[in-house]
């Protein structure tokens, strides 16, 4: 399965000129949006998913602030949201809080045909999934690069709100580099903000640029703030879209340590040499586990890892990825305020 990617140059219009002009521009807008829902409609789907399991709910209510929503995921034991084909033999991504628990899900193509999709994997961590569908005649949707993307570019929306086949909204490119805390607790990276109007039924459907091609996957709304809404960065998607189908699962490194942001004092800084004002005190220590097998020690306080600075959890999850995995990590801690360097060999969270 082959994902694409293109590239495109920007061209900046100006608007202010003659009323004729301005009028000549509008059109070319509206007429820009046109194009981009008839490419883009024949790939994006309704997914309704029934018999969810009754803690899948119940995990989100305690992991995402009240006022963040995803809005697709329905409170009962069923629920719709969307999803937008990336091949031709059928794979679809879709927001893991739209499938997370459910015993079956069932797809609407554009067309009115119906398939019980296959779940392929999911990833509480990026609020990504896919699923797999056994039809012909499917047109997949390319990706674009999002790390060229520009705050004021055009975005779409495009999904199914309310249970409704196929709606567009349109605004801009709000903000860029924004985090989103998920399901897992983890914090997303790179995620895309948006004033592009996002309804229940909306998540997992494509944000897509004025080309069409997919710059995120709708993913959260602010409440009850108007015009705050995010996307998981097509990058990201892509990313862990592929490991999904190559291997089900995302691999994430693993201490078998919790630990809790702490703040340290200036003559602790300075004493040694630190440039970050907090760091990661490490509360517990699984006895049988990766760090309790090293020479972590609960009241450690983690400041490094190999050469990265280490200022909160978000950033040590963040650098314990796939590649950490059964290779040596040097952390850097502070015991009894002094400054030491651990070995550890991550293993792999399951």
């Amino acid at each position: 399965m082959n994902i694409t990617y293109v590239t495109y140059s920007n061209e900046t219009p100006q608007l202010g000129g003659a009323p004729e002009q301005d009028s000549v521009l509008l059109d070319a807008y509206s007429n820009t949006v046109v194009n981009v829902a008839k490419k883009v409609s024949p790939s994006v789907v309704q997914i309704k998913v029934s018999g969810r399991v009754a803690d899948a709910t119940s995990e989100r209510k305690n992991a995402v602030p009240p006022q963040r929503r995803s809005p697709g995921r329905d409170e009962r034991d069923g629920g719709t949201g969307s999803g937008f084909i990336i091949s031709s033999d059928g794979y679809i991504i879709t927001n893991n809080h739209v499938v997370a628990g459910a015993s079956t899900i069932t797809v609407s193509l554009p067309d009115s045909r119906e398939y019980e999709a296959t779940l392929i994997g999911r990833d509480p961590a990026t609020d990504i999934a896919v699923i797999k569908i056994y039809a012909d005649n499917l047109r997949a949707i390319r990706f674009a690069d999002s790390k060229q993307l520009q705050v004021g570019q055009i975005a779409i929306a495009i999904g199914n709100p309310y249970g409704f086949q196929y709606s567009l909204t349109t605004g801009v490119v709000s903000a860029l580099g924004r985090t989103l805390r998920s399901e897992s607790g983890r914090l997303i990276d790179d995620v895309i903000q948006t004033d592009a109007a996002l309804n229940p039924g909306n998540s997992g459907g494509p944000l897509v640029n004025s080309y069409g091609d997919v710059i995120g996957v709708n993913t959260a709304v602010i409440l009850p703030a108007q015009g705050i809404c995010f996307a998981v960065s097509s990058n990201l998607a892509a990313l862990v879209a592929g490991k999904l189908i190559m291997n089900g699962r995302v691999r994430r490194g693993y201490l078998g340590i919790s630990g809790q942001l702490i703040n340290l004092t200036e003559r602790i800084k300075q004493y040694n040499q630190l440039n970050v004002r907090t760091g990661v005190m490490i509360v517990s220590v699984e006895p049988d586990g990766i760090a309790g097998n090293g020479d972590l020690q609960q009241g450690d306080i983690i400041v490094g890892f190999n050469d990265q600075p280490i200022a909160s959890v978000d950033d040590l999850h963040r650098l314990l990825t796939d590649d950490t995995i059964g290779r040596q990590i040097q952390l850097t801690v502070l015991r009894e305020n002094r400054k030491k360097g651990v070995i550890v060999t991550p293993g792999e969270m399951k």
